[in-house]
Parts: structure tokens; C-alpha cells; sequence
């Protein structure tokens, strides 16, 4: 797909790449970009071949956030912030999704980078969450999921004081997975790509969604889950299967 907002590249692998296209506005999120994203990802979903996402933007931004052109007297309503959810898109992509963050990084564009599963980020990225600063407060799960990506101290911070995190305390606090040379930004995701098409059709996929829905749960009804879970899933494979798996395994060293 080649649109003037979104970029996307599919390849044989089962990854595809989608980037954000706005550089001039810093890829704010309008809402022609957010329903673009939210289509192409729905179709890649359905796309039986492609099993790994990777988001990331052109120019010197990830994302800025929400275009705030489009913000009129009727507010977020008008910007069509809660129709047009990304977030919500990316979240209901089964396989995985990697962030490149490749620069700025704030507020809506943070709440996007929260929606992914991996962040790999380039030196010389910031972080930001300026919600508290222009009298707004996420609706897109931000407050929830920077809790706990960093913990609750940490995001009340953030949160608060609307400060931006350099590249390394990004790092430090487990905001990203990987800080990398922006030459290795997309190569470093690329190899988290490979490396999670390594598995099994539908193994990523199943781990993810048991994450996922463990995470929302207290301590021992996520326990539960995970053994009512792996009995059903464990229950079909056969031994010869694993041996077959464990085998390739060792041929990857």
C-alpha cells in the first residue's frame, strides 16, 4: 500500500512494516492517518501470510500525537479521537507488533508506542507525556499501560510533571526494549521479526494472547488461566512433534 500518510511494506518473510508519512507535521495523528492505519491494519490482519508488525515513522518523529488542527470547539469529538482509535487497531493485531521508534515521541504518539509488544529505539529519541500540560488526560489506555510498562512511581512522574525522557532513561526505566544506532533501528526490529517467525505458525500469537490476558488479571486467576490454557493447547501436541521442533532448534544453535 502506497498512500501519502501511510507507507506500507509486506514482505515474504510474514512481517510487514508500516510507516507513519506525515514528517512535515511530525506524523501527528489525524484522523485521515488513524483511519488509514486502523484499515490497514485490519487487512494485514487477515492477511494469513503476515504474522509480525513493525510501526514505525519517516523524518525525525515518531509521533508527535493527535493533529491538533483538528482540534475545534466541539473538542475530541470532532478530532473523532474515540472513533477512530488506533491504539485499539494495533491491539487487536494477533502477531506481534515491534515499534522502531526512530525520534520524538509524545503523548497520543506515546500512547501509540505503548500499544506495541517490543520498542526498539534510536538514539536521540524522546519521551513524553504532556497530557497533564495542555489540561487533557489519555483515552487511548495510556495511563494505564505506562503504569505498567514502568511501574506506577515512574509513570506518575511522567505523567505529572510532562517532562521528556532522554533515549537512556527510556532504557533505564523498561519504557523500550533495545536503544540502538538509528542506522540499526529497522535492522534491530527486523531481527525481533525473524526471530519471532522462528516459531511455529500460531505459537507467538498464542503466547501473546496469554500475556495479554494474564496481565489483566490478578495474581491467581491469571495462574489459572495459563494452566486451563497450556492444558488445552499442551494436550494436542504430540511427542514427535516436539522432538521435530527441539531438533530445529538445535540446528539454529
Amino acid at each position: 500500500m502506497s498512500d501519502s500518510e501511510l507507507l506500507t511494506e509486506i514482505s515474504a518473510e510474514g512481517w510487514a512494516i508500516l510507516r507513519l508519512n506525515r514528517p512535515e507535521r511530525l506524523n501527528t495523528l489525524s484522523v485521515s492517518l488513524r483511519r488509514a492505519l486502523i484499515a490497514e491494519v485490519a487487512r494485514l490482519e487477515a492477511d494469513p501470510a503476515v504474522r509480525v508488525l513493525i510501526l514505525t515513522g519517516t523524518g525525525r518523529a515518531f509521533s508527535a500525537g493527535l493533529e491538533v488542527s483538528e482540534w475545534d470547539s466541539a473538542g475530541a469529538a470532532a478530532a473523532g479521537a474515540w472513533v477512530h482509535d488506533p491504539v485499539a487497531a494495533l491491539r487487536g493485531f494477533s502477531g506481534p507488533v515491534i515499534g522502531a521508534i526512530n525520534g520524538l515521541c509524545v503523548t497520543g504518539g506515546l500512547e501509540l508506542a505503548l500499544a506495541c509488544d517490543l520498542l526498539v529505539a534510536a538514539r536521540g529519541s524522546r519521551f513524553a507525556d504532556t497530557h497533564s500540560r495542555v489540561g487533557l488526560l489519555p483515552g487511548w489506555g495510556g495511563s494505564v499501560r505506562l503504569a505498567r510498562r514502568i511501574g506506577p512511581a515512574r509513570a506518575m512522574e511522567m505523567a505529572l510533571t510532562a517532562r521528556f525522557l532522554s533515549d537512556q532513561e527510556a532504557l533505564d526505566w523498561g519504557l523500550v526494549n533495545h536503544l540502538v544506532p538509528a542506522d540499526a533501528l529497522l535492522p534491530t526490529a527486523l531481527d525481533l521479526a525473524r526471530q519471532s517467525l522462528a516459531a511455529p505458525k500460531g505459537g507467538a500469537e498464542a503466547y501473546k494472547a496469554l500475556l495479554q490476558q494474564g496481565s489483566a488479571l490478578p495474581f491467581e486467576e491469571a495462574l489459572a488461566l495459563e494452566r486451563a490454557t497450556a492444558i488445552a493447547v499442551n494436550s494436542e501436541v504430540t511427542a514427535a512433534e516436539i522432538q521435530a521442533k527441539i531438533a530445529a532448534l538445535r540446528g539454529r544453535g
